[in-house]
Order: structure tokens, then sequence, then C-alpha cells
């Protein structure tokens, strides 16, 4: 009865001051309990197939009534990382931070100014830099991420995050996350599903920012495995230091190994978007029941960018996009499925 009283005088002040209309809405909501819990979960996305899907997928794995429904403990999201869940091109995130290390090491090593490939990215030519090697990437890789501690590693990473710009936004890389794949991210989550990331980058430099940049804590992280070594410190503390041995590259066939390795489970929902996420959906789908695959696909060059099969970052190749089609993968259209792209944007 006082709720009921409540709502009764909301009305009468509400007409009293001419706020009829929108205290009626005010009343509704506070009448009728789940009303608020029915709100958009993905206001991000336009209404269409991608959308559909998604809320179609959670609710009839979430249905105990459903055939297709999936037990909590099997409730198990994949993600990709770079041009997934945020912004890699033209360079991976993770490439800046090594070519900006690089500066800082050539402070402490000076020597290093005259040894390619150093060098080359000191210099500052961005052609040159785009046409390094493999082989070349490994190196700085190998030099700005090991030799120190996983802890000294995590502190470098999150202060670069701090300061470090990019340069066509200007905003820090942890702001060109991508506003409707963190929605479906928490959609999921409130429905029972544990998001894991598994991503081509190193675990340890994705693992340093997971937790505050996608509520997605450490050991829900799987990605390229480096080697630590155990040992101690001068006062003679147990650490463990990064070294420049590979364990798991965690692309292509390497996420499913991963996924086995790190999670044990079979994903019933994966995100990617690109043929380095190809066999994770396949490893996906091939699961018994509803499965979810989806591949964002990048053709917004206004509000972000457009490549696709040409691109050696995040290639699409003609054949993912066939592959897709027939096996009944869900295609995001940057440009069709998404009111906005980045959370800062009105």
């Amino acid at each position: 009865m006082r709720k009921q009283s409540t709502i009764k005088l909301f009305f009468q002040e509400a007409q009293q001051a001419g706020r009829f209309a929108s205290l009626v809405v005010v009343s509704l909501l506070l009448a009728v309990p789940g009303v608020l819990a029915q709100a958009d979960p993905l206001p991000s996305w336009n209404d269409g197939p991608a959308k559909q899907a998604i809320v179609a997928f959670v609710q009839t794995t979430t249905d105990t009534s459903h055939p297709d429904y999936v037990p909590p403990e099997a409730r198990i999201a994949t993600f990709d990382q770079d041009g997934t869940t945020w912004v890699e091109y033209p360079v991976y995130t993770q490439a800046r931070y090594c070519f900006d290390r690089v500066a800082t090491l050539a402070q402490e090593k000076p020597e290093l100014k005259d040894i390619k490939p150093f060098k080359t990215v000191l210099s500052g030519d961005k052609a040159a830099i785009a046409g390094l090697p493999m082989a070349d990437l490994e190196k700085i890789i190998g030099a700005t991420m090991t030799g120190m501690t996983v802890e000294a590693l995590t502190g470098q990473v999150q202060q670069w995050l701090e300061t470090a710009r990019d340069t066509r936004w200007k905003r820090s890389y942890a702001e060109l996350v991508y506003q409707p794949m963190l929605e479906v991210m928490q959609y999921l989550r409130a429905n029972g599903y544990k998001t894991y990331f598994v991503t081509g980058g190193s675990q340890d430099f994705v693992r340093a920012f997971a937790q505050s940049v996608y509520a997605i804590p450490p050991e829900q992280v799987v990605g390229t495995m480096g080697a630590t070594t155990f040992g101690y410190d001068a006062a003679g503390r147990p650490k463990l230091t990064e070294e420049p041995r590979l364990l798991l590259d965690d692309n292509g066939p390497g996420k499913p190994e991963g996924i086995h390795l790190m999670i044990g489970r079979r994903p019933v929902a994966a995100f990617g978007n690109s043929v380095g996420d190809r066999e994770m959906l396949e490893y996906t789908q091939a699961g018994s029941g509803a499965r979810l695959m989806m591949l964002v696909h990048h053709d917004d060059a206004g509000r972000e960018y457009a490549y696709g099969p040409a691109s050696k970052v995040g290639t699409f190749t003609d054949a993912l996009m066939a592959q897709a089609k027939q096996q009944n993968w869900v295609v995001i259209s940057m440009k069709n499925d998404w009111k906005r792209i980045f959370p800062w944007e009105q």
C-alpha cells in the first residue's frame, strides 16, 4: 500500500507542476518490477541481423526450458582483441608500444642507435618501419618485452597507456575500444557468461590492462605466450623474469590450442575479425547446441577504417567472407550495424 500511495502522490504532484507525462513514466517503472532490466542491452547497435543474432543467442542459451540451454559453467565466450574490440589499424597497438620502448632502450644502450632494426625505428621513417620483416619485429619485441620481471613489464605497459596518444584521434589507446563490443561483453556477463580474450597479442601485454579497460581479469586472457624463468632478486625474494622464448603462438590454429590449454572448455560464442580467428570460430561451431560465431568487418572509412583482403593488418580475405556466408557466421558491418564506434562519441 505504501508503494501505491507514493505513486498516487507522484501523479498529484505531476499534475500540479505540469510534468504529468514524464512522471507517468517514472511511476510505471516504480510500479512494474523488472521494467528497467528490460532496457536495450545493446544501445550502440542498430537493429538488424547482427544485433538480433546476439540477443536471440543469449535468450536461447539461458532459457532453462529451451533444448539449447547452456548451463552456467559452460557459458564461455571468447574474443579476439586487435580489430575486434579495439583499433588495430594501421599498426597494432602492441607494436606501437614496442616502437616507443625502443627510444627508451636507446637511451640506456646508445649502441642500438646504429644497429638495425632499432636504427630503422629510431629514424621515424614510417615506410621503412612498415616494411620491417617479421624477423626484425621479433627482435624488437624480444628487446622491449623481455629481460624484466613480470611486474616490471606490467608497470611499463600501464604507464605507457596512461601517457601515449594515438596519432589520428589524439586519445589514449585505452579509449579506442569499440563501445558496441563492450556492450556485448557486459550483456554476456550479465547472463552468466565468462568472457575471455583469445588474442594474438602477447599475453602479459594484454593482461596489464584487460581488467581496467574491459573488465576481463588477467586469468581470463589467453594470448601469445612467452616463457618466464623463476629466480630470486638481490634481496632473496622470488621473481619471474620474462624470457625471449616462445611457448605458444596464439594465432590461427594456435587459438584453439590456447583455449584448450588455458580454458579447458570449448566456447559457445566466439568473436573475431580476421583470418587469424578462423580456426577459433571453426572450433566453436564444431560443438553441439546453439553456437554464435561473429566477425567484425572494418568497412567504415569515415568513422574508423576500411580494410580487408589487401591489408597486412587484420586481413579479411574474400575466402573468409565466403566461408562466413557458407557456415552462417555473422559478419558485423561497422558501417551498418554500429550506431557509434567509440565510448566518447555522441
